[in-house]
C-alpha cells in the first residue's frame, strides 16, 4: 500500500470538505476549492479527516492512490492557511510593480514586461521592487504562476542576474578573463 496515500487527511477547525461522485469541494476560511478525483480511488470523509482507498491494485491505481491524497492535503492546506511563493528580481534597472492585476516587470528589455494574474493569485511586491510574494489559495496554480513569472528572464549563469525563486542558489560560471 502506498506509503503517502494510506495516511488520513486531518481537517483544521473551520475546514469542510464534501463529497459529490467524484468531485470534492474543500471550503475553508480562505477560500474553496473543487477538484474531480480519478476513478480508480475512492474518497471518504470520516469525522474530521478524509480517507482515500484505492479500489484495486493496479499499477495505474497505485499510482493514483498517493497523488490523489497529496492533492487533497494541498486543497485542505491551501484553504486553510494558505501558500505564499517569494521571487527575487536581482539586476541593476530590474525592479516589479503590481498593477491591479498586472504585475509590471522591468527585466533589461527594452519594453516592460506586463504579466496578468490569473484568478485566484495575487501578488505584493516590497518596497525595493526586488522582492515579489505571490499568495494563493491553489498550490499547482501558485507554482506554476512562479515558474511562469521567473521564465520571463531566468538567472544568468554568469552575474546571476534575472528572476529566481527567493533562496533559489545559482552557481555562478567563471568568465572568458577567470582561468
Amino acid at each position: 500500500m502506498s506509503r503517502v496515500g494510506k495516511n488520513p487527511i486531518s481537517m483544521p477547525v473551520g475546514v469542510e470538505a464534501k463529497i459529490q461522485n467524484s468531485e470534492i469541494t474543500v471550503k475553508g476560511p480562505k477560500g474553496e476549492l473543487k477538484w474531480r478525483h480519478a476513478y480508480g480511488v475512492k474518497v471518504k470523509v470520516e469525522d474530521r479527516s478524509i480517507v482515500v482507498e484505492r479500489l484495486s491494485d493496479s499499477k495505474l491505481n497505485r499510482a493514483l492512490h498517493g497523488t490523489t491524497r497529496s492533492i487533497i492535503a494541498n486543497m485542505v492546506e491551501g484553504t486553510g492557511i494558505g501558500y505564499k511563493r517569494d521571487l527575487e528580481v536581482n539586476g541593476v534597472g530590474y525592479r516589479a510593480a503590481v498593477q491591479g492585476s498586472k504585475l509590471a516587470l522591468t527585466l533589461g528589455y527594452s519594453h516592460p514586461i506586463e504579466y496578468n494574474l490569473p484568478d485566484g493569485v495575487t501578488a505584493e511586491v516590497d518596497k525595493k521592487q526586488t522582492l515579489v510574494s505571490l499568495i494563493s489559495i491553489d498550490k499547482q496554480l501558485i507554482g506554476q504562476t512562479a515558474a511562469n513569472i521567473r521564465a520571463l528572464r531566468k538567472p544568468n549563469v554568469y552575474k546571476g542576474k534575472g528572476v529566481r525563486y527567493a533562496g533559489e542558489v545559482i552557481k555562478l560560471k567563471v568568465g572568458k578573463a577567470g582561468k
